[in-house]
């Protein structure tokens, strides 16, 4: 058996464990021990194995994941959700499809505090759907926007995937947060666009509400600043050199925990943000060790050179490739969460984009745009049927709507997505640019 047959059997072995309902984690590390054993033996293995975990956690780049996952928790349970959609709303409201459009302004401003999707999207659902109905806004509307700006959260930073995705490959977590800026900010207007395109189409889709006169407006501005500090603060001092990440996400945490102190976080939603950190750190660095697994047994098989020496004798184009890449990154969305597939994915993929002469990019210019990319098809799969995770967490909470109708309100956002990736895809400066400026 080559390296390569052997390499294509363990991924091959890992998507059937993981298809069988084996959490991916697991997945990856009996796929990785088992092809590991096979490829150099049993007792290497576990040499191996008796250091893997230490050497991965170890890390000190690693603090900024729980400390990120905390400032989400501590803004979820503290309430800062409703400052940011009191806000947008208050200048939005009295639209035509106005509330569905503060929905997904509201997200653009809890995702760049809370960075995880599925999270932005429970909390807004919570949030902004009981006023959806309250006012009459269809179902397809209110669910498909609250699912749809949920995505906002993995892109806009801080990005929980994208530090994963810099830990992984070495790049730097303050470029990479900058990159992303652009494509977040077509994102929310092609959103925005998209909740239009709904209520042009369907005028009863969403019905405008009350106007809310210039005090108020006024004061939803001032509660919501020191959200925008915070985030400004961080993705500033990160890439300004002030700060290392470790750092600005310490001090985001901090300020984020005394502003939500000061809207009503208790002593019950304090523990429970505790807890929902510990549980999403360990499962996010369970699944970096079943990474490790898998990539190291990969590793021994050359898999990665010898599917890329065979690209380029095949004379298949480099972008040809990349977009089979992104195709296959879509339809993953479909049955796997983000941080899985970043996981699972990158190190397979990211070796070959690195070898291929891409628009003649530099090779950071390179790596940085393929992880905003890869990130913007992650996001597509949360709400592409029929397993979006995003539209099955909202859906939970909109008990009333058809799972069939928030797929059908998701239609205009998904072709907005489309959209976008084209434009990054053929223009790689819409995410580079901001890098390059500063």
């Amino acid at each position: 058996m080559t390296g390569v047959e052997l390499g294509l059997l363990i991924i091959a072995g890992t998507f059937v464990l993981i298809l069988l309902r084996v959490p991916i984690a697991v997945a990856m590390f009996i796929g990785g021990a088992s092809g590991f054993a096979y490829a150099v033996g049993t007792a290497p293995l576990l040499n191996w194995m008796k250091s893997v975990a230490y050497s991965r956690l170890a890390s000190f780049d690693l603090i900024v994941v729980p400390l990120f996952l905390l400032m989400g928790q501590f803004a979820t349970y503290g309430g800062l959700s409703n400052l940011l959609f009191r806000f947008v709303n208050a200048f939005l409201g009295h639209f035509r499809g106005g509330l569905a459009l503060a929905t997904v302004g509201a997200c653009a401003g809890f995702g760049a505090i809370c960075g995880s999707s599925i999270a932005t999207a429970a909390t807004m659902a919570q949030v902004a759907y009981p006023q959806m109905s309250k006012f009459g806004y269809s179902g397809r509307l209110s669910t498909g926007s609250i699912a749809a700006g949920g995505t906002l959260g993995i892109l806009i930073p801080p990005s929980v995937p994208l530090v994963v995705f810099a830990i992984l490959t070495g790049e730097s977590i303050g470029k990479l947060f900058v990159a992303a800026i652009g494509p977040a900010a077509i994102a929310f207007l092609g959103y925005l666009l998209a909740v239009r395109y709904h209520v042009l189409r369907d005028p009863k889709a969403g019905p405008a509400g009350p106007c809310a006169n210039w005090r108020e407006r006024l004061r939803a501005t001032i509660a919501v600043i020191p959200v925008v500090l915070i985030f400004a603060a961080v993705v500033v001092s990160i890439y300004g050199g002030w700060s290392s990440p470790t750092e600005a996400s310490a001090v985001g945490a901090v300020a984020t925990f005394l502003l939500a102190l000061a809207h009503g976080l208790n002593r019950k939603g304090f523990l429970l943000s505790l807890l929902g950190t510990a549980q999403s750190t360990a499962m996010i660095f369970l699944i970096l060790i079943g990474a490790d697994m898998l990539n190291s047994a990969l590793a021994f098989t050359n898999m990665t050179n010898g599917i890329t020496q065979w690209i380029t004798q095949s004379g298949f184009a480099p972008l040809l490739v990349v977009a089979v890449i992104m195709l296959i990154y879509i339809a993953l969305g479909c049955v796997m969460e983000s941080m899985s597939m970043i996981v699972l994915t990158v190190p397979i993929f990211y070796p070959m984009i690195m070898q291929f002469d891409l628009w003649g990019m530099a090779p950071q210019d390179k790596s940085i745009w393929f992880g905003v990319m890869a990130l913007m098809v992650v996001e597509i799969g949360l709400i592409t049927p029929p397993v979006g995770l995003n539209a099955f967490v909202v859906n939970r909470i909109a008990r009333n709507v058809p799972l069939a109708d928030t797929f059908r309100g998701l239609v205009p956002f998904l072709t907005s997505d489309l959209a976008r990736v084209a434009i990054l895809f053929f223009f790689p400066q819409v995410a580079l640019f901001l890098v390059h400026a500063l």
